[in-house]
This record gives structure tokens, C-alpha cells and sequence, in this order.
């Protein structure tokens, strides 16, 4: 298949699994305020930005797609890879970010990205990363082992060690060295994934992305109607600090998308609409915030697989 023609595939099942997640949330959340910008980029290619706010359920949210290509690949992109440093590339993915209303219901993120590197005339490298992970803050250990089954669920279709090693490295990918903690509860982390044929690599990755829909909307179809008090909306916006701080400091895609002369604006509309930072917070004991971070800011094995 024509290095144009793979392209063109992947582009297409990215563009319906962005037309797919925008469908589930306005269904979900009819009120809420959208807005789409398509944007190009001076560089080349460019994108269609989908940005919500202000709804029933959902704060904020966005769903992203970008095709880009351009003469050198940053450092972020080679950073398992230092023989394509300088190589002209085309990227191209969906970033999902979900920031709930309620406390009760989990923050979360996904993405799936194709990359395509030239580092010589009529050479051409391909892979595909992705993944999904969630961030609760008043974890419920059913929504937590739910994820986990149904990551394993779509990875056991395609490699009998894929759940773990993708598990695993989803844990150590979404962690901050400077809290010694995880984000959240973690899920599937995947990248430089190119095992058998660009089809059989293709199709793993659209499911993937389908599974985060599939996942996410049933943990939020089970904790809509729940209450929640000033107190606890107050912890909720002290935890969105930990993800402000991995997105801005660590998060490679974030760091991809500066580095190659992205849209700031769609780069970071992954990021809370409203946080808190104070100083010396700790969670009182035997609390439910306690809860969170003596059970489930760490590596866990949530499906009792070792």
C-alpha cells in the first residue's frame, strides 16, 4: 500500500472516531456549548478543533484532529527513535479530554496518533501510538476494575501480553516523579506500535479508541445523578492540579505539539477550566480524600492478573 494511500486510511478513521465521541457527548450532555474551528498550519496540514464547555455534565471537554507534516521531527517525536532525528514527517491523531462537573465523576483523556517519518528520499517509517487512562477523585473500585476489564478486553484480541505491557506502561508513562504518584488509576499506554501488518496495526488502534468511548460513557451513565458538596468540588479542583502539572511538564504530546509549531490554543484546551494550588494540603484521616491516596495513586494489579 502507497505511503498516500496508508495515510488517507488512518486519516479517515480518525475523522469517525472524532465525529463518534462528539455524537456520544452531546447526546449525553444536550445542553452543553459547543464550538468547532478547523485551523491550518503555516508548516503544513492543520486540523478541526471540537471545544465544550458549560454544560449539565460535562465542565469542559475537547476532541481534537490534526494533521500535520513538516521538515523535522521535534525531539519529543524520536525520543525512542534518535536514528529519524531531522526527518520530515507527517503526524497525525485525535486528543480527548473530559473534564466532569461533578467530583464524582472521572476526569479522563485519550489518544490515538499515526506517525509517518522520510529520513531518505523514497524511505518511509510508520507507526501508531495511543491509549486511554482515568483520573478519578472520589474513586468507586467497580467504575476503576470496569476500565481495566475492558482494556484487557480489546487487548486480548490482538497480543496475549499487550493488556500488561501496555498496562504497565501506561502506569509508569502517566506518573510524577515530584508527588511520587500517579495521575489517576491509569488504563493502556501505547506507542511505536507496528507488530504485524499496517491493517492488523490500524485496527487495533481504532478499537482502542472505540473502547475509550464505550468505557467512559458507561462510568458516566453510572454516576450522573450523584450529589456532591462545596468541600468536595474544592478537592476536585486541588487534584486538577497534579493534571495541569503532568500536562505542562511531562506529557509528550504537549511537548510535540509546541515543539512543532502547533495551535497553543488547541494544545492546551486539554487543561481544567478551574484549579486550585494550596500549600501544604493534606487529606484528613480517614477520609474519603484519604481514600484516593492511600488505594489508587499508585500501580495497582486492579484485575488480580499476577
Amino acid at each position: 500500500m502507497s505511503r498516500t494511500r496508508q495515510a488517507e486510511w488512518v486519516k479517515k478513521a480518525f475523522e469517525s472516531l472524532q465525529e463518534d465521541l462528539r455524537t456520544r457527548l452531546v447526546s449525553s450532555d444536550p445542553v452543553i456549548s459547543k464550538k468547532e474551528d478547523r485551523w491550518s498550519r503555516e508548516e503544513g496540514g492543520g486540523g478541526r478543533t471540537l471545544a465544550f464547555e458549560q454544560g449539565s455534565l460535562m465542565e469542559k471537554g475537547g476532541v481534537n484532529f490534526s494533521d500535520v507534516h513538516g521538515k523535522n521531527l521535534p525531539p519529543s517525536a524520536t525520543q525512542g527513535r534518535p536514528e529519524l532525528e531531522g526527518a520530515s514527517f507527517r503526524a497525525m491523531g485525535v486528543s480527548v479530554v473530559f473534564h466532569p462537573d461533578n467530583p464524582h465523576l472521572p476526569t479522563s483523556h485519550a489518544n490515538v496518533r499515526y506517525f509517518e517519518a522520510y529520513p531518505r528520499e523514497g524511505e518511509s517509517i510508520w507507526w501508531f501510538g495511543g491509549g486511554f487512562d482515568l483520573t478519578p477523585y472520589y474513586p468507586v473500585m467497580d467504575d476503576v476494575v470496569f476500565w481495566h476489564e475492558q482494556a484487557k478486553i480489546v487487548c486480548d484480541k490482538y497480543g496475549a501480553e499487550h493488556y500488561q505491557r501496555f498496562k504497565k506502561w501506561c502506569d509508569e508513562y502517566f506518573y510524577l516523579p515530584h508527588r511520587k504518584e500517579t495521575r489517576g488509576v491509569g488504563g493502556l499506554f501505547f506507542d511505536d506500535y507496528h507488530e504485524g501488518s499496517f491493517d492488523r496495526s490500524l485496527a487495533f488502534t481504532q478499537d482502542v479508541g472505540k473502547t475509550f468511548g464505550d468505557a467512559y460513557f458507561e462510568i458516566l451513565e453510572r454516576g450522573k445523578n450523584k450529589s456532591f458538596t462545596k468541600e468536595e468540588k474544592t478537592f476536585q479542583r486541588y487534584r486538577r492540579g497534579r493534571y495541569v502539572e503532568f500536562n505542562l511538564v511531562y506529557d509528550r504530546g504537549t511537548h510535540f505539539g509546541l515543539q512543532s509549531g502547533g495551535r497553543t490554543e488547541s494544545i492546551l484546551m486539554s487543561l481544567p477550566p478551574d484549579v486550585e494550588w494550596t500549600y501544604g494540603w493534606q487529606p484528613a484521616k480517614g477520609s474519603e480524600e484519604e481514600k484516593l491516596y492511600k488505594g489508587f495513586l499508585r500501580p495497582r494489579d486492579w484485575l488480580g492478573l499476577e
